[in-house]
């Protein structure tokens, strides 16, 4: 017989007064069947379920059954009374699931303050849904993304069209050494954020507001500047800031005008000096020019303040022009495109601080953790079931009702949840300083001034007493008072096996995961700090130039090779491998245009190659000279060219930087990585122009670099007493390359160790639950002659069976996960078989720690103990 849709038959069964069920009842199914045969079952359930709602009305409802003492204060401090009695008594399941608890919270409330600070850059402008960033694709034989532009860009989209109510240009240059007096003497500081030159309406589109000055006058004349609250106390104290003079590396000059409010913390805009646009003209004559479209600088930024009608599309169509208009000959395609304010702290390509999957990733992180923190205190609490089934039997025994029970053991979880929140913040409190270190974020340690942060906490104190409490509650208070009290209760009862089982091959599969995924990290990153870069880069330090005069320069090179701790000194732009870099078209020969690619152009002196090392394949070093005439190739470029043969490149003449760079290949260098392991190696051409260098390449014996590091700071001060030495060395540089992977590698280090903790406590809750279920059995077996490795292996083939099943899980998944990491890199290990065995390996020997005494413990149990309860 066809049979009405369950849910809503149950429905009816719940709600309707015991005294009319039989009859209400009979009249559906009556009804029911009439329809089946006339209508058919699909229509027949659609009005089975109608009459089942219009059915639920007063009089039909079965009476509300009054709990008694339900709203009685005391009853309610009973229930925690009680609670946190039974969890003096169990000290070893409370502090378990404390701290289980406690360590999901914490890293709950570290990415809830990491998430909400990176979701609130640059929020507070007033306009923030109408300020774009012009940005630039660049199409050569790849396309590259730039967050910069041509400087004269911002001019020509203000002058020739409306699409904005403002317009900035601003560019921004790092690490400045700023110069000023105070108290009669001068000092040096370098700003690791350096300044920016900035058009007055950049203060019109950004919400920058001063506290001296006026903005509408701050920044039109040249050789002006605003800075910061921070910055006017740490330059010139209680002194009035305004009309003092600050210099930029000892020649460019800026008068205070104005004074600004310390920026936020969360606002990608770093620079905490502004100068006048107009005094770039001094800085950079070429870049302040309205005809600098032959490339992009670094720091070179637009900003758009839209007008509320106009939308981003309309603006990269008007700007598609410019590429013909201005570029006409350029290989270098431009494509500008603009990038929404509120993508620009989310985009890696352009230089954002971290990806919008980043924060997606973080917040499942948070949940899984608390997921799986509250799943394990399930478990144990039902591994503690057996043990209360007696206290539950003799509480309903006695006239305790279920509501009431199930109050009292959700009390015991709310005690755990609230101690557990407690432990929670004190230690967010004492991890904060090292998260803003870890992340370069400035979180306040006062993190709980927040009242949104507060309001989360609470939340998951309740959350976390309702998902963690309800389920083992609910079992705890389903106990029949006889089976109870006899302690005749089935796995079904004790919440059974298989949903423990997927917790902890989900976990485990989880933490293999991530044990894979620092394996490779470090090997990587091992790799990437021992492989063979093409040049010798240990014991050179790079040292500032002081000044501009190439007679000073090699007096001061001839001063630095006299000291018995230096062996080579080299005058150049920059190391072989650098971040900062001069990217060039050329032209090959005789051929009529430039080629297609872009040539590193690394410009040092004669000495360069010996001092860095590098192997020549063929021809012979450059000559000296102040002005470019030789110059040395790579095998790189020759392959970008499509020579096979070292011999046909020697004598051929490269134009460089349109024409105005001329020199013969005169040699051929073995390649060396110019750049990070990241990307390819990169043609490259080595050439002596003085007027570029910026460095002196110092290799010192490793022997005595201290001692050595002094002299060259003493003669480097002697000869330039006003300005600040600089130096680094080369291989603390080339480290620096890989810092977002180092950073990676700490973050899955330890979110590995949280995943195999709380693992470890599914391990642990699992192990007590079978214990409490085989005690009597492994007592038989003992009586029967089965010995400890016997017992042993009855409770430990459990574990290797799930470990093993979550590796085959893991296993594919990790490969699939770090073979996309690994093809960020150009040059990189491969992944062998021995990653997968130790991943496999350390979770084998963490799940015999987990589970090995407790097994130990059984194993050894004399069998007269197990057996006589029964």
């Amino acid at each position: 017989m066809p049979h009405p849709p369950k849910l809503p038959h149950r429905f009816f069964r719940w709600y309707c007064h015991p005294r009319m069920r039989d009859y209400i009842e009979g009249d559906l199914m009556e009804v029911y069947d009439r329809r089946v045969k006339e209508s058919g079952k699909r229509k027949a359930d659609w009005k089975f379920i109608l009459d089942v709602l219009l059915l639920f009305r007063p009089g039909i409802i079965r009476p509300r059954k009054p709990y008694q003492n339900l709203n009685n204060y005391g009853m309610y401090k009973s229930y925690f009374k009680i609670g946190w009695r039974t969890l003096l008594r169990n000290k070893e399941y409370a502090g378990i699931n404390i701290a289980g608890l406690a360590l999901s919270i914490t890293c709950c409330i570290v990415i809830f303050v990491l998430v909400k600070h990176h979701l609130s850059f640059d929020d507070f402008h007033q306009n923030k849904d109408r300020i774009y960033r012009v940005v630039t694709e660049q199409h050569r034989e790849t396309v590259s993304f730039t967050n910069n532009v041509p400087s004269p860009l911002g001019a020509v989209l203000r002058d020739n069209h409306t699409y904005g109510e403002k317009v900035a240009r601003m560019f921004h240059e790092s690490n400045a050494v700023i110069s000023f007096e105070r108290n009669g003497e001068k000092q040096l500081i370098k700003e690791p954020d350096g300044f920016a030159f900035a058009e007055p309406a950049f203060f019109e589109i950004f919400n920058f507001p001063l506290s001296k000055g006026s903005i509408e006058t701050s920044l039109t004349e040249p050789n002006t500047a605003i800075l910061t609250e921070r910055l006017a106390e740490k330059y010139f104290g209680d002194q009035n800031p305004i009309g003092q003079v600050i210099t930029y590396d000892n020649f460019l000059p800026f008068r205070i005008t104005g004074v600004l409010e310390d920026l936020p913390s969360n606002t990608d805009i770093k620079p905490e000096i502004f100068v006048s646009y107009v005094t770039m003209k001094d800085f950079n004559p070429w870049l302040a020019s309205d005809e600098a479209w032959g490339g992009i600088m670094s720091g070179m930024s637009c900003y758009v303040l839209f007008r509320p009608d106009v939308s981003s599309a309309e603006v990269e169509e008007a700007m598609q022009p410019y590429v013909k208009q201005f570029r006409p000959t350029s290989k270098n395609v431009h494509h500008y495109k603009m990038q929404a304010l509120s993508d620009i702290h989310f985009d890696g390509k352009y230089g954002g601080a971290m990806e919008k999957s980043d924060i997606g990733i973080l917040i499942a992180i948070g949940i899984f953790l608390l997921l799986t923190a509250c799943v394990n205190f399930v478990n144990l609490a039902t591994a503690q079931a057996l043990k209360r089934s007696k206290e539950v039997g003799v509480r309903k025994v006695l006239g305790s009702f279920r509501g009431q029970l199930f109050w009292q053991f959700i009390a015991e979880t709310a005690i755990i949840a609230t101690i557990s929140i407690l432990v929670a913040v004190l230690a967010g409190y004492a991890l904060v300083p090292y998260i803003n270190d870890f992340f370069s974020t400035q979180i306040p340690v006062n993190f709980l001034a927040d009242s949104t942060l507060v309001l989360f906490i609470l939340g998951l104190d309740i959350l976390i007493t309702l998902l963690a409490g309800c389920y083992p509650a609910f079992i705890l208070t389903g106990f029949k008072p006889v089976a109870a009290l006899k302690g005749k209760l089935s796995f079904q009862q004790l919440g059974g096996f298989n949903t423990r089982r997927s917790l902890i091959v989900t976990q485990f599969a989880i933490s293999q995961v991530l044990v894979i995924g620092v394996i490779v990290i470090m090997n990587q990153m091992r790799f990437a700090k021992q492989a063979d870069l093409g040049f010798d880069k240990s014991s050179i330090v790079m040292v500032k130039l002081g000044g501009d005069s190439l007679n000073t320069m090699n007096v001061l090179k001839n001063e630095f090779l006299r000291l018995p701790g230096i062996e080579k000194v080299s005058l150049c732009y920059q190391a072989p491998s650098s971040d900062d870099s001069w990217n060039n078209s050329i032209r090959f020969g005789t051929d009529p245009e430039e080629v297609n690619f872009l040539t590193n152009m690394k410009l040092a002196d004669a000495d360069y190659i010996s001092t860095f090392d590098l192997e020549l394949l063929a021809g012979r070093n450059l000559t000296p000279s102040d002005t470019v005439r030789e110059v040395v190739v790579n095998e790189a470029m020759l392959q970008s060219l499509g020579i096979t043969s070292y011999e046909e490149a020697l004598g051929e003449t490269v134009y460089a930087n349109g024409g105005t760079m001329k020199g013969q290949v005169v040699g051929v260098v073995r390649n060396f990585h110019d750049r990070s392991l990241h990307e390819p190696i990169s043609a490259a051409l080595i050439t002596t122009a003085s007027g570029m260098y910026s460095n002196f390449a110092i290799k010192i014996n490793g022997n005595s670099v201290k001692a050595t590091m002094e002299e060259i700071q003493a003669l480097w001060e002697e000869q330039y007493p006003d300005k600040m030495f600089e130096y680094s060395f080369l291989d603390e540089d080339i480290a620096r390359f890989y810092e977002a992977e180092d950073t990676l590698l700490k973050g899955i280090q330890f979110f590995s160790f949280i995943a195999i903790f709380i693992g470890c406590l599914g391990l642990y809750g699992l192990i007590s639950f079978m214990i409490s279920q085989k005690t009597k059995e492994v007592g038989i077996r003992k009586v029967l002659g089965g010995g400890v490795p016997h017992i042993i292996w009855l409770f430990g083939q459990e574990f290797v069976r799930l470990i093993l099943i979550a590796f085959l899980i893991a296993a594919p998944i990790g490969w699939w996960f770090m073979s996309g990491w690994l093809q960020d890199f150009e040059f990189k290990i491969t992944l062998d078989a021995w990653t997968f065995v130790v991943a496999i390996g350390s979770s084998l020997v963490i799940a015999v720690l987990t589970v090995g005494y407790q097994v130990l413990r059984v194993a050894y149990v004399n069998p007269v103990r197990s057996l006589k309860t029964e």
